[in-house]
């Protein structure tokens, strides 16, 4: 019989490893920087040219290695990392596997150099294709130099993979940025051919770190967050929602120090800010996660990237709440600054009709005892509201005098009068504020809609022709896991055989129509993250929908007694400086920025 299984060489065997550790430069880059970190490096220089593709040097100051080591660090799962099972899940280093380096050498031509404080002379070996050419004593500093030379040299169909120049040596860059903001007590410098384009020394602290790395314009716009909860610590710098990006890219996550990109951490993210940012856009953020390693598995892919927490639904609750807790405590001021020409456009509302008429009093209550959404009719209590206004005056009235002389922020700024009947313009000590009627009215109506929604609870509707659901097993076993919560949200379901479920009820505000599609979604939130938060986010949805369309329009005249009341009523609530939409309530503009207009300065 023909011999079918064999045992692959070794060079072969290493070649495949290459291609799971090593996807391009930069991912030489990082293994080798986070050796270097592990050596207690606090100085660590990359050098690269062509991208990467030609030349990667790391030099670094760390503890350096003996012969003995230096000629087993590149063999395959050599490592000084692990030295039982158990150090497997109590990792306090970076790199652990012993694969990064003999795979490197497996695709380049590699030259390491490397000497220990205690001996007089380092070694250098000389490695191609992952065979041992040359070795030999040398003298050098405490530390260690790796050079790999024509990444992927004998891969060319790898090599063909590659970008362009430019391209690999930005996806360095990328690197280096997120190595160097975890470690802000370490020195690091990139040179790209022959040009130092990245050079940080020292700082004490994150916040000198980020100015290094994303400019001290972004770092303004940034605050400190600090959470701790079951033995977890959540800390670093978020963006005030005025500050977002159109991509991701700008968030940096580190859990124990190892920089992630997790799908249930970026979902948390998203939790964290929701209806405070318009939609497609995203915060900047740099955040670290500290948790007993025990509690989280990060041997999960090759590159490290990936992660699996042992108690998903209990850190995805844990960054969300803590970004809102924090996000909360700046919801009734302004920002600092609004640049004279804005980078992006005004968003301006359009009134549904086309000649706008002036409500009785914008105090009206935004609830009324029964609501229309969807194909489905809700019920809300109707609360006592505050006493409606009863005297109006002119519109367009300024005043001097503040409004309120122990209210809020927003009642205690100078009001000037409206501008384009769509904006409030006031003053707040030097600064000009313009604060957006329709949005402002907006989250107050939202608000106040929540929180009754909060307080009389998910009532529940029946169905009078119950829907038979099948699942798959999967789907099935997260029902069966989480049916009690499903039940506290409003959903009545039965197990009717198997896989098969049968809904026999369903929350008042959805309509009989999309309940099938979101119970099914809310199963795969479930399986994915150990939670969902899709039956709030559509529950308030439609809340906003309802508060949309009950407050007062842009392009409606407001008199001092409105203007008043809307300013008071903002103080007293939640995330006062967004809409539910994600919009801005309030702009600022300093006189300093005024006088630059008028070139006064």
């Amino acid at each position: 019989m023909r011999e079918q299984i064999r045992i692959l060489p070794e060079q072969l065997c290493n070649q495949i490893a290459a291609g799971e550790v090593v996807e391009r430069p930069a991912s030489v880059v990082k293994e080798l920087v986070e050796n270097a970190l592990d050596a207690q490096a606090n100085k660590i220089v990359v050098e690269i040219e062509g991208g990467g593709k030609r030349l990667i040097r790391i030099t670094d100051n760390g503890c350096g290695m003996d012969r003995d080591d230096a000629f087993l660090c590149l063999e395959r799962h050599a490592t000084s990392k692990l030295r039982n099972e158990a150090d497997l899940f109590h990792l306090q280093t970076l790199g652990f596997r012993g694969e990064a380096l003999p795979s490197i050498a497996a695709i380049s031509r590699l030259r390491l150099r490397t000497r220990t404080s205690e001996a007089l002379e380092g070694w250098e070996i000389h490695v191609e294709g992952g065979a041992v050419r040359h070795a030999e004593a040398t003298g050098m500093p405490v530390g260690t130099l790796i050079e790999v030379r024509n990444l992927f040299f004998n891969t060319p169909a790898r090599r063909k993979f590659l970008r362009r120049d430019e391209t690999e040596a930005g996806h360095i860059s990328d690197t280096i940025t997120k190595l160097a903001l975890a470690c802000p007590q370490v020195q690091f410098q990139l040179v790209n051919n022959g040009r130092r384009q990245i050079d940080l020394n020292r700082q004490k602290n994150l916040s000198e770190r980020v100015a290094g790395l994303l400019g001290r314009s972004v770092l303004q716009g940034l605050m400190p967050v600090e959470g701790t909860k079951g033995g977890m610590r959540l800390h670093g710098l978020i963006s005030q929602p005025s500050l977002n990006r159109s991509a991701t890219s700008s968030q940096f996550v580190f859990i124990n120090g190892r920089y992630i990109r997790d799908r249930l951490v970026q979902h948390a993210l998203r939790d964290g800010y929701r209806h405070l940012l318009m939609k497609g856009r995203h915060p900047i953020v740099v955040l670290f996660l500290e948790m007993a390693p025990e509690q989280v598995d990060v041997n999960v892919h090759p590159t490290k990237h990936e992660v699996r927490f042992r108690d998903q639904s209990f850190v995805h609750d844990f960054i969300a709440q803590t970004l809102q807790e924090t996000l909360r405590s700046i919801g009734s001021e302004a920002p600092a600054s609004v640049p004279v020409n804005p980078v992006f456009p005004v968003v301006k509302e359009q009134d549904d009709s086309s000649s706008p008429s002036r409500s009785a009093s914008i105090a009206e209550p935004i609830d009324e005892s029964l609501l229309v959404v969807g194909e489905g009719r809700v019920n809300y209590p109707v609360t006592p509201q505050q006493e409606i206004i009863e005297s109006f005056d002119e519109p367009g009235l300024t005043s001097d005098a503040p409004l309120c002389e122990t209210g809020g922020f927003y009642a205690g700024l100078r009001v000037i009068g409206q501008f384009s009947d769509s904006y409030i313009l006031c003053q707040d000590k030097q600064d000009l504020l313009l604060i957006d009627q329709h949005a402002a009215h907006e989250r107050i109506g939202f608000e106040q809609l929540r929180n009754q929604y909060r307080d009389c609870g998910v009532e529940r509707q029946g169905l009078l022709f119950p829907l038979v659901l099948d699942f798959d097993h999967r789907e099935a076993a997260a029902l069966d896991e989480h049916q009690a919560e499903l039940q506290r949200v409003g959903f009545d379901l039965e197990c009717f055989g198997g896989n098969s479920y049968v809904l026999k009820g369903i929350p008042q505000v959805l309509g009989d129509a999309e309940a099938e599609k979101l119970i099914r979604d809310v199963i795969t939130e479930l399986i994915s993250f150990g939670g969902s938060s899709l039956l709030e986010e559509r529950i308030e949805q439609l809340l906003i929908l309802m508060a949309c369309h009950r407050v007062i329009r842009a392009n409606q005249q407001l008199n001092r007694s409105e203007i008043d009341y809307l300013l008071r009523e903002l103080d007293q609530v939640d995330f006062s400086g967004h809409c539910p939409h994600g919009r801005p309530v309030v702009q600022r503009l300093s006189l300093s920025e005024i006088e630059r207009m008028f070139k006064r300065t």
